[in-house]
């Protein structure tokens, strides 16, 4: 199966359908906000991202990743970085261009898969910005040894994760409201899940998800070099695991010098 392209056409339903949080441009009076330096963002579903994790953003070189959808990258345009927006929905860059054009924010938007960063020489980029994407992709550290390679010594990675113990459980009984330990990590609605449940779960066009191990989301960003600084939870709000344990990581890492 062709996981980049099957997943980039999910994506651009969830753009043609609406309903999806992820894919709603933020409005003018949100970049009017970030061009006096007031803002909040998201890696993760509520929890804003703490200011201290970001470094000057005037003038810094900052690069989306798998970040489509008019949100994050418009806002740190306004707040003055030069922005590149990469994700792998054609129809979630539309996005971006759509309150880059409205807004007259200079945003460069690229097309890829976020394990393949070769567009971008080594030592690009100040700051990486990647909201809870990764539960996408498939081999998630070499996401993070391209993430570094771009990134300049000193330059901050910033990422939010799905915690591994959201996977542990049958999400379809989860909806339910029955919490029944299901499956090992990691994770992969191709090989974890019914062939039955794989094939409803494709006929909806919904995105394919994978639960990476907490050795591959942590242990891998300081294997590719790394050092993580700073870190919280959030909570899947529509989510029954939202009363035991939280469904979202996000982490702030420094490349080291």
């Amino acid at each position: 199966m062709d996981i980049r392209s099957y997943n980039r056409d999910a994506w651009n339903r969830e753009v043609e359908g609406g309903k999806s949080r992820w894919t709603q441009p933020v409005s003018p009076e949100v970049i009017a906000r970030a061009k006096t330096g007031e803002f909040s963002i998201l890696l993760t579903e509520n929890r804003f991202v703490p200011m201290e994790w970001f470094p000057p953003l005037t003038g810094a070189d900052v690069l989306c990743l798998a970040s489509g959808g008019g949100q994050q990258g418009p806002v740190f345009a306004a707040a003055g970085a030069r922005v590149t927006v990469f994700d792998n929905s054609p129809a979630q860059l539309k996005q971006d261009q759509l309150v880059a054009e409205r807004e007259a924010l200079p945003i460069r938007t690229v097309e890829g898969d976020a394990a393949n960063l070769s567009m971008f020489a080594d030592a690009s980029f100040d700051m990486v910005f990647n909201p809870c994407s990764t539960v996408f992709m498939p081999d998630v550290r070499t996401v993070w040894k391209e993430c570094a390679r771009v990134l300049r010594p000193g330059g901050v990675l910033m990422t939010g994760s799905m915690n591994p113990v959201h996977y542990i459980f049958d999400l379809y009984k989860a909806d339910e409201g029955i919490l029944e330990v299901a499956h090992s990590i990691p994770y992969s609605d191709l090989t974890s899940i019914p062939k039955e449940d794989l094939e409803e779960h494709m006929e909806k066009g919904l995105p394919v998800e994978f639960g990476h191990s907490l050795t591959d989301l942590l242990g891998g960003q300081c294997d590719a070099g790394f050092v993580i600084t700073d870190i919280y939870e959030d909570y899947m709000l529509d989510s029954p695991l939202r009363e035991y344990h939280p469904s979202y990581i996000a982490t702030r890492a420094v490349k080291k010098a």
